[in-house]
């Protein structure tokens, strides 16, 4: 009994966050969906250094590499880091009219956003030098971008996470996320992990699991008490920053202004943990 009350304290508490700015247009009709999001917790296996002035968008990793791009007008950059010891190991500059936002590699090119200017820039991944800009088309604003060694999947703040042809970098189609109750918004950083999209909301301090096939979120992981464990400051901000690690099969978190990075387990959520 003490276990079940425990769980339903959390989805009353942890879903609600996770829709905090949602669309309530319902004039578009989403699939049926009697799925209620299981609620994971973490536990941390390693803690490395981070910047504490980077003010994080995207973050992945590639080749073993950990590759981050850093948002704020006139302070936008694309690093490479060594993420065991916070080494920026290579770094460019982002034109000072542009907020950088997130970032996804394929095929050795790296896709970054802006943030309003409509406009997004693929570099080569060995130098940084740019290839290449494309436009947005349908999709509002830039926020986050993941792939699945195929396909490009874009959020832009709405409720929406676009498909992206990465050819040509034109929306193709969209999935709404969304719970058994309504649909959800201010979708942030996005890693594609085990054939799932898994999206920082923004201002919450959780990531949503989502299926990309109908956009339903099965899971939400709880890291409400991490953001604890790093330095306060006057400059500290949001969780942000999900990069997935193949080599040890788990997962890598930050956020905007923290001075760690977090290689965490994703466990199930049990008797308040």
């Amino acid at each position: 009994m003490i276990k079940n009350n425990i769980y339903n304290i959390t989805l009353t508490i942890i879903i609600p966050l996770l829709l905090i700015n949602c669309n309530d247009n319902k004039s578009e009709t989403l699939p049926e969906n009697n799925l209620t999001p299981t609620v994971y917790s973490y536990e941390i296996i390693n803690v490395y250094p981070h910047d504490i002035n980077a003010y994080t968008q995207g973050l992945e990793f590639y080749n073993g590499f950990l590759y981050e791009s850093i948002g704020r007008y006139g302070k936008s950059q694309l690093r490479k880091v060594n993420y065991e010891s916070g080494e920026v190991l290579s770094k460019k500059d982002i034109n000072k009219k542009y907020f950088a936002e997130g970032i996804t590699i394929l095929d050795d090119l790296i896709y970054l956003l802006s943030w309003r200017e409509k406009v997004g820039f693929i570099y080569d991944i060995n130098n940084f030098n740019l290839i290449d800009s494309f436009s947005y088309d349908k999709s509002k604003e830039g926020w986050g971008l993941c792939n699945d060694g195929k396909n490009i999947y874009k959020s832009d703040g709405t409720d929406k996470i676009w498909l992206l042809d990465p050819k040509s970098m034109k929306e193709l189609d969209y999935i709404q996320p969304h719970t058994n109750k309504r649909k959800l918004a201010n979708i942030n950083e996005l890693e594609w992990i085990n054939d799932r999209i898994y999206g920082n909301i923004y201002m919450a301090d959780g990531i949503a699991i989502i299926n990309p096939k109908n956009g339903v979120v099965e899971g939400v992981i709880d890291l409400s008490s991490l953001k604890k464990e790093v330095t306060n400051h006057k400059d500290l901000d949001v969780l942000n920053g999900i990069a997935y690690n193949k080599a040890s099969n788990s997962i890598f978190v930050t956020g905007k202004m923290w001075d760690k990075l977090f290689e965490i387990r994703i466990i199930p959520k049990t008797n308040g943990k």
